[in-house]
């Protein structure tokens, strides 16, 4: 048999019957199912210098095992002397097998390394059954090498699910190991 994740395994053996247990489904195919992570990473100095757009697409390629791409300005804004098409940022959305490889390393190794870490704020909730998480240092990642990091700097990721709502959404992502802090 081919190899799969851990989270995916656990996932297909044991959250799908306790998620719809509790929320009494129908059907398993009415589950919540994690359906993407997109880390993304806006760079504001890239204006002045293009080399900082490469290291950041170095980490996140990096963090991720993935190749990530630059995002680019959608319109001009003078007072920042951005002009439409620049690249101001990098992102790399991860599916599948990646995705849990991610998520299993963002639980057990990187939020652990996280300083004072209490676990993560349960406001992050969008309405819609996604949680958005913004890490304040790319050092947490133990892929990253802390020497030659030229600039500290956080990113953004999101957990996308097919989850009705945000009840649903927490309850999927607590399963799966994310350590939400106690109210």
């Amino acid at each position: 048999m081919s190899y799969q994740p851990r989270l995916k395994k656990e996932f297909n053996e044991r959250i799908i019957s306790s998620l719809k247990e509790e929320y009494s489904y129908s059907n398993v195919m009415m589950v919540p199912k994690l359906q993407k992570i997109v880390i993304s990473k806006g760079v504001g100095g890239a204006v002045a210098d293009k080399k900082l757009i490469d290291h950041a697409i170095e980490e996140l390629s990096t963090i991720s095992g993935q190749k990530a791409i630059a995002t680019l300005s959608k319109k001009d804004v003078a007072t920042f002397k951005l002009r439409k098409g620049m690249p101001i940022g990098a992102k790399v959305t991860l599916r599948s097998e990646r995705m849990y490889e991610f998520l299993d390393r963002l639980i057990t190794t990187a939020l652990p390394r996280v300083r004072d870490f209490q676990g993560i704020k349960a406001s992050g909730f969008d309405g819609r059954g996604n949680y958005n998480l913004g890490v304040t240092e790319q050092i947490i990642f133990p892929e990253i090498d802390i020497d030659k990091v030229n600039k500290i700097s956080g990113m953004d990721i999101t957990f996308v699910t097919s989850a009705k709502t945000d009840k649903e959404a927490k309850s999927l992502l607590t399963e799966l190991g994310l350590p939400f802090k106690k109210n």
